[in-house]
């Protein structure tokens, strides 16, 4: 080889070598951005907004006392009433409640100002002005003593005759339906763990152990299950389901080491005005379980994109549709991880990103669903119809468009990609009326259990898992059908002993119990 070819070839390798280099700069440099994002996003996840929407009146975390005692000196105001020009809010404090007990306290005149200072005559009552205070009084406790008197026969003194104790819910305890209910809502619909309701009690004088009031809740937990089995099969006859799933650690698991995870699948279903919720305890999240729990359910099933759900949503009879949220989610994500603030979105050096235009779509959908929120099913599917599927249509266009030109493993990417891989069930949501775009409903429904969970953390057995599972079941039907858990409670507590039949059942259902509105509503 001569000299110009050695120094061609040098060239050559110099020339591979800096487009070796280039392509690992590039690579380099898009890890960078990658990694970036996820540290933005982290960011913003730990310091930022939690909610998807900003509210323009949210207030500080620690002057929100101040800014609310400066705004109204008052409790809370009256709704808006509408008036002919412009809604107006009237002044002054809500009504208290009319089942609320009175006692009236009588300001009177003394006798000797009851006359006129003027002729000195009489004073006679013309009207009188009442006003009203609302006193709190801590909570009492009361000893029920149960007096059985026993009769024998004074001639042959054969056989004692005692009336029988009423069935009670845990037979041979001292809790009443009052007290289960209590210890029920508080750890259930307040996320209070049962060891500060212990030192709570403990302040009152009454000496019960945690472990006491954890073998209650596992007891009261078996006694609502013929409850929860009538609410599970009405849920699968209702034609529409919404499921979710989140974590649970279950420290004494049979299998399976104290630090795995188990899950809480949650259902919602039944009518929109009688909605029903379900928990369901289980071990595994793999397509077994919603395979088990939708056994023989015909209709629409909503879920977000876990594949788990896949098997279900193939059987015979079942539509399987997506959640419009969770892909809007992604978008939103990507948003913040490129250090955009969703007050000033579009407004930052370089304008809109494609994160900002593919969310432009998704609120342009919602607000048309906000117009329709109290519409019927039959006049939400004619707006989509004519609203949402041309806004549909152009989000179609758009993710054809944009699928190529962003890189798959940045965060943007991995949205569209998402959106991409979901749109089939996505766009079945427009076939329906009655189906919302999104998970919400379901997703509201678990976080009470997520915040009892950052209390409590964990679930020692698998019983306990399963009591909590029915009693969050019956706790968080009861509050989305408008009843008052503590006395809902207390009244299938009272009541469920002495079922049997199932129309005894059927009558705690919580959009068919009979008992005093005032109270339970």
């Amino acid at each position: 080889m001569g000299k110009t070819g050695a120094i061609a070839s040098d060239v050559e390798g110099l020339r591979a070598r800096v487009i070796a280099l280039d392509t690992a700069l590039a690579e380099r440099d898009s890890e960078i951005a990658q990694l970036r994002e996820y540290i933005r996003l982290l960011r913003h996840q730990h310091f930022g907004a939690k909610s998807e929407r900003i509210h323009r009146d949210q207030l500080g975390l620690f002057n929100e006392a101040e800014a609310l005692a400066a705004k109204a000196p008052e409790p809370e105001e009256a709704p808006p009433v509408a008036v002919a020009a412009h809604p107006r809010t009237p002044r002054g404090r809500r009504a208290l409640p009319a089942w609320m007990p009175r006692e009236e306290i009588l300001h009177d005149l003394p006798a000797a100002e009851k006359v006129c200072p003027h002729d000195g005559a009489a004073l006679v009552e013309i009207a009188r002005e009442t006003s009203e205070q609302l006193e709190f009084i801590p909570a009492t406790a009361r000893v029920l003593v149960h007096v059985r008197p026993k009769y024998g026969c004074p001639t042959c003194k054969t056989g004692v005759h005692t009336a029988p104790l009423p069935s009670q819910p845990i037979p041979k305890s001292l809790a009443t339906p009052s007290l289960l209910a209590y210890v029920a809502v508080s750890k259930y619909a307040d996320a209070l763990p049962l060891y500060r309701q212990e030192e709570m009690l403990g302040r009152l004088g009454i000496d019960l152990s945690r472990a006491t009031l954890a073998a209650w809740m596992v007891r009261a937990g078996a006694l609502v299950q013929p409850l929860v089995t009538r609410m599970r099969e009405e849920i699968l006859a209702s034609g529409f389901v919404q499921c979710d799933e989140s974590r649970l650690q279950v420290l004494r698991e049979p299998g399976k080491s104290a630090e795995s995870l188990s899950y809480m699948w949650v259902q919602r279903g039944g009518s929109v005005d009688h909605p029903l919720i379900l928990y369901e305890y289980d071990p595994s999240r793999s397509a077994e379980v919603p395979k088990r729990l939708f056994e023989g359910f015909r209709g629409v099933l909503q879920t977000d994109g876990y594949e788990g759900y896949g098997a279900v949503g193939r059987e015979p009879g079942v539509v399987h549709v997506g959640c419009w949220a969770h892909a809007r989610r992604k978008l939103i994500e990507a948003l913040e991880a490129q250090g955009a603030s969703r007050k000033k979105r579009g407004q930052r050096k370089g304008g809109h990103s494609l994160a900002d235009e593919g969310l432009g779509f998704f609120q342009d959908l919602y607000a048309i669903e906000r117009r329709l929120r109290d519409a019927t099913a039959d006049e939400r599917l004619a707006a989509r119809r004519a609203e949402s599927l041309p806004i549909v249509a152009a989000l179609r266009a758009w993710l054809d468009r944009v699928l190529g030109t962003v890189v798959p493993q940045s965060l943007t990417g991995k949205a569209v990609a998402y959106l991409d891989g979901q749109w089939e069930k996505l766009v079945r949501v427009f076939d329906y009326g009655f189906v919302p775009l999104d998970t919400n409903l379901v997703e509201n429904a678990i976080r009470p259990f997520a915040l009892g969970r950052k209390n409590w953390l964990f679930a020692d057995t698998v019983g306990g898992a399963e009591a909590s599972a029915n009693l969050y079941s019956v706790v968080a039907t009861a509050k989305a059908n408008h009843l008052e858990p503590w006395a809902y409670l207390q009244h299938v507590f009272t009541e469920l002993p002495r079922a049997n039949s199932f129309d005894d059942v059927d009558a705690l259902l919580p959009d068919r119990v009979k008992i005093r509105g005032d109270v339970l509503r």
